[in-house]
């Protein structure tokens, strides 16, 4: 697929190497020419100087064989322009933006644009640090007797294994966020300070949890 991306900041060029290195084609626009340089060497794709909601400037990049077009520049404007040009005028069905105000990336999510609410994300993950006690559900299944939670972890549990956290408090460790990564653990996997922990559990089952990720492990070998 040919890949169209506006923005060549540190989100749109991972983006570009990571398309290219999965063998789609990318051009990448960008007003300042410099910022290309963020691509390095090795990447085979076209560079567009210009602005991304220009029709003139899409069309270089070759918006009209596009199957996608991601809007990832610093302005939320220029953004969601730019992605309604390459959605109303060029047809392109796959098309995302990056927004920073989550409440205008609300209005152009109900436009049928799909949003990245970077600000919302990462104040989220903010939140769950300065404010960690007990756990935040991030989905449920359509019964609502299953959720996948994120668990605030005791300092205690830091230097055990998964396993052993699984063992003792009864729920599935989905996978965790290390540095930023998602990380799927395996029976050997340790619990390193800073790791924020994805659970699935038993709805019924989630004040018990609660209270076992905050007690810490039973050193005496098991509940």
């Amino acid at each position: 697929m040919h890949i169209v991306i506006m923005g060549c900041g540190r989100v749109g060029s991972t983006l570009a190497q990571t398309l290219e290195q999965q063998g789609h084609t990318v051009a990448v626009i960008d007003q300042d020419p410099t910022a290309f340089r963020r691509l390095g060497s090795g990447f085979g794709g076209r560079r567009v100087t210009g602005v991304g909601f220009d029709r003139d400037t899409l069309r270089e990049a070759g918006i009209e064989e596009a199957g996608a077009f991601a809007a990832v520049s610093s302005g939320d404007n220029s953004n969601i322009i730019a992605a309604r040009v390459a959605r109303e005028m060029f047809g392109i069905e796959n098309v995302a933006a990056r927004i920073y105000d989550p409440r205008r990336a609300e209005v152009y999510q109900r436009l049928g644009i799909p949003t990245v609410a970077t600000v919302r994300w990462t104040a989220d993950q903010m939140l769950r640090r300065l404010l960690p006690a007990g756990s935040e559900p991030l989905w449920r299944d359509p019964t609502g007797g299953v959720q996948l939670a994120e668990v605030h972890a005791s300092s205690a549990w830091v230097g055990h294994k998964i396993s052993k956290m699984q063992e003792e408090t009864g729920v599935r460790v989905a996978f965790l966020t290390r540095l930023g990564e998602a990380v799927l653990p395996t029976s050997q996997t340790v619990l390193q300070e800073g790791d924020l922990v994805h659970v699935m559990m038993r709805t019924d089952d989630v004040e018990k949890v609660e209270a076992s990720f905050a007690e810490g492990p039973d050193e005496e070998g098991g509940h």
